[in-house]
């Protein structure tokens, strides 16, 4: 329900959010709804996000068809907006979604037309990692989105999430399938760092920089209450789901010979090889860095406690909520356990 004390933040002004009808996008049309926003969500299927209407008030909520291909679109999303959101990005490239192209020259695009239409108020969602001297692909095409962005519009505000949980993610949701099919999960990079973010968290740092509550220009890195090693995540899943199953350990070099044969193996199945084995040589580069809040960031404020979220979600008050129905019996298990049955 969206509460009426928020409502004069937006005060019936729009606010763009580009990539709005993602995982983390429903979360963010949420919460700039609940402030009062008249939220305009670009997307390139804009038939396919009807689902994000009841987020807000009648005709508080609609969707445009937008992509950062097509220039034009872009400056149409943006006619009489008072503030927008880059929600845009992807996890690994596929066909005509390049890092190049959606990650650094979609932020471009979008900022562009930002400053074309006057709008300076505008967040982005970047990734911690983003490093133009990164190895990665994907980190460097995040840093050349960020500094695209602050080119045009110095007073944005960019925020950092580490890999960010909820509902529909697809970190948990993911090795919690592969361990209902498969006797062994494979870990590369068992000892990397993680500091996993709720996504509504995430969601209530977009909400507040766009309100204001931020510096305008700053970097921000969002982070959960917790750092975890990427085996220590993968054992709660595994607890979480009530699967008995072997975590094998890999080294970086096997990751990389495993993740160039599932990259032949999509390209030869013409994409049909299943998505849930697929792994790519970059993100093996990007697992070779822990994924944690800096201690610059910390010390400057620069974090989700500086934007006043002071509690963040932890793992344990939010995954069980939606692992649970990967367990044999889904939310039946403990009552089943409990009246003795095998």
């Amino acid at each position: 329900m969206i509460g009426d004390n928020n409502q004069s933040i937006g005060a019936g002004r729009v606010v763009t959010v580009f990539g709005g009808s993602g995982f983390v996008g429903r979360h963010v049309v949420r919460a700039l709804a609940r402030d009062g926003w008249r939220v305009r969500v670009a997307c390139r299927r804009p038939d396919l996000a009807f689902y994000l209407q009841p987020l807000g008030r009648v005709g508080q909520v609609m969707a445009v068809q937008a992509n950062v291909r097509h220039p034009e679109s872009i400056a149409a999303a943006l006619q009489g907006a008072s503030a927008a959101v880059n929600l845009v990005g992807i996890l690994a490239e596929t066909g005509a979604q390049k890092f190049s192209s959606v990650q650094a020259g979609g932020a471009r695009v979008i900022a562009e037309a930002a400053k074309s239409a006057s709008v300076d108020n505008v967040v982005h969602i970047s990734a911690i990692g983003a490093d133009p001297e990164s190895r990665s692909a994907y980190g460097r095409s995040k840093a050349e989105g960020e500094a695209a962005m602050l080119a045009a519009i110095p007073s944005a505000v960019i925020l950092r999430p580490s890999i960010i949980f909820g509902p529909e993610d697809d970190f948990f949701n993911r090795f919690a399938t592969m361990a209902r099919y498969f006797p062994v999960v494979p870990i590369v990079g068992a000892d990397t760092k993680f500091q996993p973010v709720y996504v509504g968290d995430v969601a209530e740092a977009v909400a507040a920089a766009i309100a204001g509550r931020a510096k305008p220009g700053a970097v921000y890195e969002l982070g959960g209450p917790e750092v975890k090693s990427f085996a220590e995540l993968i054992d709660y899943v595994l607890k979480v789901a009530q699967r008995q199953r072997t975590a094998l350990k890999l080294s970086f070099g096997v990751g990389k010979l495993m993740a160039a044969l599932t990259q032949m193996l999509t390209k030869l199945s013409f994409g049909l090889f299943p998505k849930l084995l697929r792994m790519t040589r970059d993100q093996v580069e990007l697992l070779k860095h822990d994924n944690v809040v800096s201690d610059a960031a910390k010390t400057e404020g620069r974090t989700l406690e500086g934007l006043g979220i002071a509690y963040p979600q932890s793992i344990e008050a939010i995954v069980p909520t939606y692992l649970y129905r990967y367990r044999k019996v889904g939310q039946y298990q403990t009552q089943r356990m409990d009246e003795g049955f095998s």
